[in-house]
């Protein structure tokens, strides 16, 4: 089915933007997936905004609206279509919008979007373990106070014993196992 709508997930990554710490789609790039005018995507968001509670859709303000354009737009010109503060959907809020838009292509498309969240989601719990370990031993050396050259040298010394193990070793081995007739050394 996603296939049919012809969208790519990397097309959908590229509209997941980080708001107030949270991963959120705006409702023009939404609109524009559904294939809807953005004015009637909230439209019907409006009329069923029981469905939508803090923390399934918000808001963005003035202020966060300005500084997305100056982190996202590369001209003046281009003001990414917005001209009025737009919704900012969660991963819920966009699971919640199929109840609302019924259509075959919203379906799909929200099909679509969730396996991206979820597959994110789990690329980042796949990858928590190591930052954990990295956190653990930060603030082991912290507890510790040990001196940054201390660190230095240790890297460097972890570094050395690396490439010993990839370099080749610099002075030739004795060959080891049995030797043919009228073989030398």
């Amino acid at each position: 089915m996603t296939k049919a709508i012809g969208l790519a997930e990397e097309t959908i990554i590229s509209k997941i933007y980080l708001i107030r710490g949270q991963k959120v789609m705006l409702d023009r790039d939404l609109a524009e997936l559904y294939g809807v005018e953005t004015k009637a995507l909230k439209q019907a968001v409006r009329r069923n905004m029981n469905r939508f509670p803090p923390d399934f859709m918000f808001d963005m303000t003035v202020k966060e609206l300005e500084n997305w354009r100056s982190q996202n737009v590369t001209s003046k010109e281009d003001r990414q279509g917005l001209r009025y503060v737009p919704f900012c959907f969660t991963e819920q809020g966009v699971t919640m919008l199929s109840c609302i838009l019924n259509s075959d292509r919203a379906i799909a498309v929200n099909i679509l979007v969730i396996r991206v969240f979820t597959r994110m989601r789990e690329m980042l719990m796949t990858h928590k373990d190591i930052f954990v370990k990295l956190e653990q031993i930060e603030k082991t050396l912290l507890k510790q106070d040990i001196r940054m050259n201390k660190h230095e040298e240790d890297i460097q010394m972890i570094f050395e014993a690396i490439k010993e193990l990839f370099d080749p070793p610099v002075e030739p081995r004795p060959r080891i196992g049995f030797r043919r007739a009228g073989e030398e050394d």
